[in-house]
């Protein structure tokens, strides 16, 4: 799924939570990938049949009537798109006696796997809102001597999942001990430490699916000890994908980790924004003729064809995003939809929103 099919998915899932039904009157069709229209079709007609049956005159009308619309969408469409189709149909006013009949029908970005229909006071969004899920996620580990945190990258989220505390005594003696004594002491609570630490990253990550690579970041020499000691099971040992030296814990320390790995975290959204804002940035400082930023002239590039990639805030109002994407698309620009979520995101932002990279430099 791209930029502009993330952003359409999540406007079109926006738009229909907002609609509540006075009874049970909204139409939800949720067709999967592989099945026969003319089948649901028929069903749907049956439906009809059925719904002749509700006692309350202005409900049986809002469904009689969400239904045929829903089944001339269907019969027009024809055949099921190869990621299957989502129909939405109802009357969405919300003033009593008042009709404001509206109809959806889209092929989502991934396929559908669930056939559903239904009728409710609301959509069914769920199977389209599991589309927006992050489908790879990268466990975050930073470990010294005295503590851990455990935390995950999602997408832009870095979240702290669990703060562990060793409890290993200072390198200064208590009670006349000797130094060997003492170390073979502190030796033995870091050992069950970082079994402990490697016991919360079983819980943590063993059975997350989505788990694409762990990053592990901390002083020299502790967190090698840790991957040498730590008895970390197999599965998870193998999906260590960047150790980094760093010396802070908790979000400090997860955020840190985060950005001194990038280069294996090239696919992730986070990175992704921060590279096409950094070469955004980068050619308006260097090469500025290269770059154009705000609507009017945006528009212009994009209808003399100049544009190579479009960065668009999503802050920006909905209708001039999808302005801006069909301008994008008809001159096979790349788009880029960016958010508020980083520093350099309020920066573009604050530039008006809408930015984009030349293929040819444009004498007004």
């Amino acid at each position: 799924m791209d930029d502009a099919q993330k952003f359409e998915l999540e406007s079109l899932i926006e738009e229909l939570e907002s609609y509540r039904g006075r009874h049970t009157e909204l139409i939800t069709v949720l067709v999967p990938a592989g099945t026969t229209l003319t089948q649901v079709t028929k069903q749907i007609e049956d439906e009809k049949g059925t719904a002749t049956n509700i006692k309350t005159t202005s409900t049986r009308k809002n469904v009689i009537n969400a239904l045929e619309k829903a089944i001339r969408k269907l019969k027009e469409i024809g055949r099921t798109p190869e990621n299957g189709l989502a129909v939405f149909s109802g009357n969405v006013s919300d003033v009593e006696g008042q009709e404001n009949l509206q109809i959806w029908a889209i092929e989502p970005p991934k396929k559908l796997k669930v056939k559903i229909y239904r009728c409710d006071q609301v959509f069914v969004l769920d199977p389209l809102r599991e589309m927006l899920e992050t489908e790879e996620v990268y466990g975050l580990l930073v470990i010294e001597r005295n503590e851990a945190s455990i935390g995950i990258l999602d997408g832009r989220n870095v979240k702290l999942l669990q703060k562990m505390t060793s409890g290993i005594p200072g390198k200064t003696r208590a009670g006349g001990q000797s130094a060997a004594r003492f170390g073979r002491i502190r030796d033995s609570m870091t050992k069950e430490f970082f079994k402990r630490v490697a016991g919360a990253m079983k819980s943590h990550f063993f059975d997350n699916k989505k788990l694409k690579g762990i990053l592990i970041g901390g002083p020299i020499p502790t967190k090698e000890e840790f991957l040498e000691q730590g008895q970390l099971v197999t599965a998870l040992k193998e999906k260590v994908i960047a150790v980094r030296d760093l010396g802070d814990t908790g979000m400090p320390g997860l955020n840190e980790l985060v950005n001194l790995c990038q280069d294996v975290l090239a696919e992730q959204e986070i990175t992704k924004q921060k590279q096409i804002l950094d070469e955004f940035f980068t050619k308006l400082a260097k090469e500025p003729d290269k770059v154009s930023y705000g609507e009017a002239e945006i528009e212009d590039r994009l209808n003399k064809g100049a544009v190579e990639k479009i960065i668009i805030s999503k802050s920006l109002e909905k209708n001039k995003i999808r302005k801006f994407e069909e301008l994008a698309k008809a001159t096979s620009s790349e788009i880029h939809i960016v958010t508020k979520d980083t520093t350099q995101g309020v920066q573009f932002d604050n530039l008006g929103g809408v930015g984009a990279i030349l293929r040819f430099m444009v004498i007004d």
